[in-house]
């Protein structure tokens, strides 16, 4: 079934001009399920939780890409600082700060993407446009030699309503190619991560490049 599932999402996401990489969103799923997704060809995996990543890294191949695209608080990135390989969700200073020292540590340069608030619902994380703009142009932001913020992420609201989602994602592309003008040493736009499994191709349509998709492949998650 996963073996399947990816397939029949990879084949959909090679209809769209740019090109379009599936994140498997295993947060709950066991290690076995992962490995399956694996031997079906998925080598970017995303997780919600510092723990759970950090648990299921080291019993896996290593050429898998691990993204974090949940929430990431800053006394939690030391554990996946060694291996991370994309950071979706960064929403102030005082993280990328602590990503870039982290990083230093390990001598590695870890890709970010700042995290935008676009849906309707209230959501106690993501930066304004404002804001983002702000951050990529501050000098603070600039003297940091061990991070690369390489785009923007956002969550669509959680409605039926495509119209919505639809528009929401054009936000944030129009947003995307608008910051994406600014390049810098550290700053240099290449991913817009947005689209779930029940809007991956909408947000693929609007020009995603990363879509995180979990029921989709792994079906319902669990919460045991």
């Amino acid at each position: 079934m996963i073996a399947d599932n990816i397939h029949q999402i990879e084949v959909a996401l090679t209809a769209f001009p740019q090109t379009v990489r599936l994140v498997a969103v295993t947060k709950t799923k066991p290690v076995a399920m992962l490995a399956e997704a694996y031997a079906a060809g998925s080598r970017i995996f995303g997780e919600n939780k510092v723990q759970e990543m950090a648990e299921k890294q080291p019993q896996l191949p290593q050429d898998i890409q691990w993204h974090l695209i949940g929430h990431l608080q800053s006394n939690k990135v030391k554990y996946i600082a060694p291996f991370v390989s994309l950071i979706h969700s960064v929403d102030s200073l005082k993280l990328l700060q602590e990503i870039n020292k982290q990083a230093a540590k390990h001598n590695r340069v870890i890709d970010c993407l700042l995290q935008i608030h676009i849906a309707e619902e209230e959501t106690k994380f993501g930066l304004s446009a404002e804001e983002a703009r702000e951050l990529l142009h501050s000098a603070d932001v600039q003297q940091l030699s061990h991070i690369r913020i390489t785009g923007l992420m956002g969550m669509a609201t959680n409605t039926d309503d495509e119209t919505q989602i639809r528009k929401e994602f054009q936000g944030l592309k129009q947003l995307f190619d608008q910051l994406g003008e600014f390049r810098s040493d550290n700053v240099v736009f290449s991913e817009l991560s947005m689209g779930m499994s029940g809007d991956y191709l909408i947000a693929a349509e609007e020009g995603s490049t990363l879509v995180r998709v979990g029921s989709a492949i792994f079906g319902n998650r669990s919460y045991t």
